[in-house]
């Protein structure tokens, strides 16, 4: 019995060597294969860090965004610094990862990027009410939709909980504070661009509809006050009692 156990265990370790042996002689014989796929993963790693780097990257100018990053409309997180005559000066702030991220910024200049209500002209009133709305410091999300110049156009979201967030761009519409506009820097014919058109546009029409902002309609009795504050025999006639009374009283 001990003698058929010990002959078991013989041959298992020859076994096992003979694995050993076959892989080794594997590797030997496809050498230049393993070096390959080792060399893919290394380049791999290297491509998955690079990008990585570049969306903890601070941007502080247009040229800096990667054209995927247009490409796929990646939404980037930024902070409010100013309402300007065409938009916003917002901050952008990359994704954060320790130790990483602080050797990063170390190095980085904190210069907004100048952001453009993808599909909007702003009216006045609507630039003051992004004043009021936008405060400084306050947190957006950028949905980059092209980029023209030096500014980026873009769709700006307001978070408002975990599952809502504000469109700008289509409360400033809803509101009646500024008309549709072409969406510059995007192909006219694309799918992207009459989707994007079609949901501000249905934004416009809304307010126009509920006589909202520039879309207000006067009544009645405020055009009658206003056509009589414009006539001028109405206007005449009053600088005719003015002077007479003037006469009088000398």
């Amino acid at each position: 019995m001990p003698d058929s156990c010990s002959d078991q265990t013989e041959t298992e370790q020859k076994h096992s060597r003979n694995i050993i042996t076959a892989l080794s002689k594997l590797a030997d014989e496809n050498l230049t294969l393993v070096r390959s796929i080792s060399t893919g993963l290394a380049v791999a790693g290297v491509i998955i860090i690079a990008r990585s780097i570049r969306l903890m990257t601070k941007f502080s100018s247009p040229s800096e965004i990667p054209a995927r990053f247009i490409e796929r409309n990646v939404s980037i997180r930024g902070k409010v610094r100013s309402v300007t005559e065409r938009g916003l000066e917002v901050e952008h702030i990359p994704i954060h990862v320790p130790l990483l991220s602080s050797l990063l910024t170390k190095r980085q200049v904190a210069t907004p990027l100048r952001v453009c209500l993808a599909g909007v002209d702003l009216t006045p009133q609507g630039r003051d009410w992004l004043t009021e709305t936008l405060k400084t410091d306050e947190a957006v999300w950028l949905r980059l939709i092209s980029r023209q110049d030096e500014s980026l156009h873009c769709l700006v979201s307001l978070s408002g909980g975990f599952l809502f967030n504000t469109c700008i761009n289509e409360e400033i519409l809803l509101l009646g504070l500024g008309r549709t506009a072409p969406l510059h820097g995007l192909d006219p014919h694309s799918r992207l661009y009459w989707r994007l058109h079609a949901r501000l546009l249905k934004c416009e029409l809304r307010a126009e509809r509920k006589g909202q902002g520039l879309w207000k309609q006067e009544n009645l009795r405020e055009k009658v006050t206003q056509a009589i504050r414009n006539n001028t025999v109405i206007t005449a006639i009053k600088r005719i009692i003015k002077w007479m009374s003037r006469t009088k009283d000398q």
